[in-house]
């Protein structure tokens, strides 16, 4: 089930000699909906500034362009405030020091939810059940005689505030775009009362900018309205699901042809999923990931195979499997490219901790993988040293995203919790939504465990309810670690989310730091800070002791 929309727009000049309103509709290829939604948008071109009209037109443009050049990870309230920021850091280079202003409401529908964005004086309704709503606030001067006199619109200051507004979608309801020459002249009543009366759309905005002008409206007169008549589904994996229903292959043997792949082994088998090694027809090695038969009729097992290749893909890089295009598949399935490695966890069992330059490039390397991914509103949920596979390339690689989740994109988690229990953080356990800084304490937990072979809190065992009180130093079992990266893990690992590190940049610019970086005065024992004062101390005290107890024995 896919959202479906009705729309309409209507535009007029007036008695202007021209018309500096702009309108825009884009609606996407289904996959794209999915991501980034609808969009619809309006401008008023300020006339009072240099070019009213071309600071519209070129905001509504911008905006359609590149919204949907945004990471399809974003959420929508955050692509619309970077775009529209950078829009007025345009208009107002462009103006040469004369105003190029524009007032603008944004307005994206995407599956069950809807997204505004508003600045200036356009208006935005929703009627719903006979009832009319509007969803703005005019940024004018409330002052007498200022009422026109706008004190928010893109170009007029250097630090532009948007305001945004996000809800839930109704099937049968309506949004309204207006631009300011359509309700000043009309008013609510007068609006909602075309709306009663014109069921068809189009005839309604045609309606609604005609009465303005007949009402003596002197202003250019547009009017957009989209109605939603069906809802969609409540997250990316469903939308996913419903645009690819392969079938889930079954087992494979080995020298089986499936869409034009050579079944080579069965590498991994678990209750969630099948990896097998395949090749193409050049006879280059790859790897199959597929659902077991017994989870075809799974609820969202589909969902989340499909919705884990998605990720991948919008995560291309270095740090990551690559993702093969599989363009001739008819079942559900994914294919990476193998990388020859070893994974950490392995490296742990058989090598012991590791060295500590060896520790500091893998350090350095999770940390860049893990900002890639929350730049792109991605989390991981699931970072352990089994699912970080050391190449024979030296390049570090962050593998199986079956529990990522994306803000905004993934339906809500529910209260189990995903991922492996030593590395959840505590948080997590008192029910806290999925944060960057809970991928930052699993990190943390296995850049410990893989220098000291331990866990900072001891190691946690399926269903139990830890307690958390300060983590154990890493020193007790690594005597040789600088007192600054034990500071470092330290912070890492606290337990509360707070005196954690902020991003995994953070973290990365202090592990290059190293020992020049600053660290918290404490009081330090004696020994720690005036070893060898304390010594000559203790030397000397036992010195006059053993003299006192001489001079003692001789008088006796």
């Amino acid at each position: 089930m896919s959202l479906q929309l009705r729309f309409a727009q209507a535009s007029a000049t007036g008695p202007r000699e021209e018309n500096q309103d702009a309108l825009r509709l884009v609606t996407p290829a289904p996959e794209l909906a999915a991501s980034k939604g609808f969009l619809f948008a309006l401008a008023d071109g300020v006339s009072q500034c240099a070019d009213g009209g071309l600071a519209a037109r070129a905001s509504l443009q911008a905006l359609a362009m590149d919204y949907y050049a945004t990471p399809a990870t974003w959420g929508v309230a955050q692509a619309l405030d970077r775009l529209l920021l950078a829009q007025n850091r345009w208009l107002r280079a462009q103006g040469r020091g004369q105003p190029l202003l524009t007032t603008l409401s944004a307005l994206v529908l995407r599956g069950r939810r809807f997204t505004l964005a508003h600045v200036g004086d356009c208006r935005a309704y929703r009627w719903y059940n006979g009832q009319l709503q509007c969803l703005t606030e005019d940024h004018v001067w409330g002052q007498p005689g200022m009422q026109h006199v706008l004190k928010r619109a893109l170009g007029l200051d250097q630090h532009l505030l948007v305001d945004y507004l996000e809800g839930e979608l109704q099937a049968g309801e309506c949004f309204l775009l207006l631009s300011d020459g359509v309700w000043a002249s009309l008013g609510d009543q007068h609006i909602l009362a075309v709306l009663r009366e014109q069921p068809d759309l189009q005839l309604a905005a045609e309606t609604l900018v005609a009465s303005a002008h007949h009402n003596g409206s002197q202003d250019n007169a547009s009017a957009l309205l989209v109605r939603v008549e069906q809802l969609g589904a409540s997250n990316l994996g469903d939308t996913l699901a419903q645009l690819q229903q392969w079938p889930v292959p079954g087992p494979l043997r080995e020298g089986q042809s499936l869409d034009g792949w050579q079944v080579e082994t069965l590498l991994a088998h678990s209750r969630q999923s099948l990896l097998y090694r395949v090749r193409d027809s050049q006879g280059q090695a790859w790897l199959l990931k597929t659902l077991p038969a017994a989870r075809e009729q799974e609820p969202g097992a589909a969902q989340g195979l499909l919705t884990e290749e998605w990720f991948l893909r919008r995560v291309a890089g270095r740090h990551f499997p690559e993702v093969h295009a599989a363009s001739q598949r008819q079942h559900l399935y994914y294919v990476m490219r193998e990388h020859r490695g070893q994974s950490l966890a392995s490296m742990l069992q058989t090598q012991g901790p590791l060295p500590l330059s060896q520790w500091l490039e893998v350090a350095r390397q999770l940390l860049q993988a893990v900002g890639v991914l929350h730049r792109r509103n991605l989390l991981h949920r699931d970072i352990k040293p089994e699912n970080l596979l050391l190449g024979e390339d030296g390049q570090l690689r962050l593998l199986d995203f079956g529990l990522a989740y994306c803000p905004g994109l993934c339906e809500a988690p529910d209260h189990d919790l995903p991922g492996t229990p030593s590395f959840i953080a505590p948080e997590a356990f008192d029910g806290h939504p999925p944060s960057p800084q809970q991928d930052l304490y699993a990190v943390g937990v296995t850049l410990y465990r893989l220098l000291t072979g331990h866990y900072p809190y001891g190691e946690v065992e399926a269903f139990q309810r830890p307690r958390f009180g300060t983590a154990i130093n890493a020193s007790r079992y690594r005597p040789d670690l600088p007192e600054w990266l034990q500071h470092n893990l330290q912070q890492a690992v606290a337990a509360d989310p707070k005196q954690r590190f902020e991003t995994a940049e953070q973290w990365l610019l202090l592990l290059e730091r190293g020992d020049r970086q600053e660290l918290p005065s404490r009081n330090r024992p004696l020994l720690e800070r005036e070893p060898l004062k304390l010594w000559r101390t203790l030397a000397l005290l036992s010195l006059l002791l053993n003299l006192i107890l001489l001079l003692a024995l001789l008088k006796g």
